[in-house]
C-alpha cells in the first residue's frame, strides 16, 4: 500500500498542523474545510509558521519553498479523488464525523484509506457508515501537532493489518512516534488526562486549594510541565467536558462523571485561552 497523496478535512489548529506536516515530509497534501475562509486562514497559519522556522534559522528558504508548494488548497471535497490516505480533523461530534465519512466512502477510490483524528470517539461506530470499514482507522495527533511528537494509531474492530501497518510506517516518516491502540472511549491519552484534569477541577470545586495552588502541586511536585487547570485551558473547558461525557457514557461509570463546575464554566462560556477566560483569565 503506496501513500503518497493526502488530503486533509478540516483547516482548523489540528487539520492546519496535520497538513503542514505531512506537507514537511515530502507528502502531496490537499487542504479542504467547508468554510472557504478556514481553508485559507489554515494555509496562511502554516506559511507564517515556516517563515519562523526560517527566520530562526531551523529551516531553509528553499525548504519553506518546497512545502508550500506541496500544500495546495481545496475548494471541493471532491479533491477525495485523487488521495491515497484522507485524514478528518473536524469537530468532536459523531454525526458530523459519519456524514463526513458516508461521503468520503462514495468519492475516493478504493484503495484510499480513511482516518480521523478523533480524541475519543469510537473508530468502529465511524467505519460503520461505510463500505470499507477494514480502511478506516484513528490517527490521534497531539496538539501541537508540528511539535509533539505522540500519534495514537487506533484500529477499529475490522481495521486490517495492511492498513494498519501502512499508516504506522507513514506516521514514521511524519518524524512521529506511532503507538498501537485498540478502539476504547479515549483510547490511551485522554482517558489517563480527563479524569486527571476532572479531579482537578473537583478539587477546585471542594475548596482543597486554589487554582494556582493546585497547578504548583502537579508542577513542583509530579513534574508536569503543565498544571492540569492550566492544560485544560489550553485544551479548551468545553472539549474536556465532551471527552468526560464521552468516557462517562462509553463506560457507564461514576469515576468519570464530569465536575459541577466544569459544565458550569462551560455554561458561561468560559472556555479557556480561546474565551480569554476559564480558569485563568488570558488577554485576547
Amino acid at each position: 500500500m503506496n501513500i503518497e497523496t493526502v488530503m486533509v478535512i478540516g483547516a482548523g489548529q489540528m487539520g492546519a498542523g496535520i497538513a503542514q506536516v505531512f506537507a514537511a515530509s515530502g507528502y502531496q497534501v490537499s487542504l479542504y474545510d467547508v468554510d472557504q475562509k478556514n481553508t485559507q486562514k489554515g494555509i496562511e497559519g502554516i506559511d507564517k509558521r515556516l517563515k519562523k522556522q526560517v527566520g530562526k534559522g531551523s529551516l531553509s528558504a528553499k525548504e519553506y519553498e518546497e512545502i508550500m508548494e506541496r500544500l495546495h488548497l481545496a475548494n471541493e471535497i471532491t479533491a477525495a479523488q485523487k488521495a491515497d490516505l484522507i485524514v478528518e480533523a473536524v469537530v468532536e461530534k459523531m454525526e458530523v464525523k459519519q456524514a463526513i465519512f458516508a461521503e468520503l466512502d462514495s468519492l475516493a477510490p478504493s484503495h484510499t484509506v480513511l482516518a480521523t483524528n478523533t480524541s475519543s470517539l469510537p473508530i468502529t461506530e465511524i467505519a460503520a457508515v461505510t463500505t470499507r470499514p477494514e480502511k478506516v482507522i484513528g490517527m490521534h495527533f497531539m496538539n501541537p501537532v508540528p511539535v509533539m511528537k505522540l500519534v495514537e494509531i487506533i484500529r477499529g474492530l475490522a481495521t486490517t493489518d495492511e492498513v494498519y501497518q501502512a499508516v504506522y510506517e507513514t506516521t514514521k516518516k511524519l518524524n512521529k512516534t506511532p503507538v498501537e491502540v485498540h478502539d476504547f472511549p479515549g483510547f490511551v491519552s485522554n482517558r489517563i488526562l480527563m479524569p486527571m484534569i476532572n479531579e482537578a477541577v473537583f478539587t477546585l470545586y471542594e475548596g482543597v486549594a486554589n487554582e494556582e495552588d493546585i497547578d504548583q502541586v502537579m508542577k513542583l511536585g509530579m513534574n508536569h510541565p503543565m498544571g492540569p487547570l492550566t492544560l485544560a485551558d489550553f485544551i479548551g473547558l468545553d472539549t474536556c467536558l465532551f471527552i468526560m461525557e464521552t468516557l462517562h457514557k462509553g463506560f457507564g461509570d461514576d469515576k468519570y462523571r464530569p465536575c459541577p463546575l466544569l459544565r458550569k464554566y462551560v455554561k458561561a462560556g468560559w472556555l479557556g485561552r480561546k474565551t480569554g477566560k476559564g480558569f485563568f483569565t488570558y488577554e485576547t
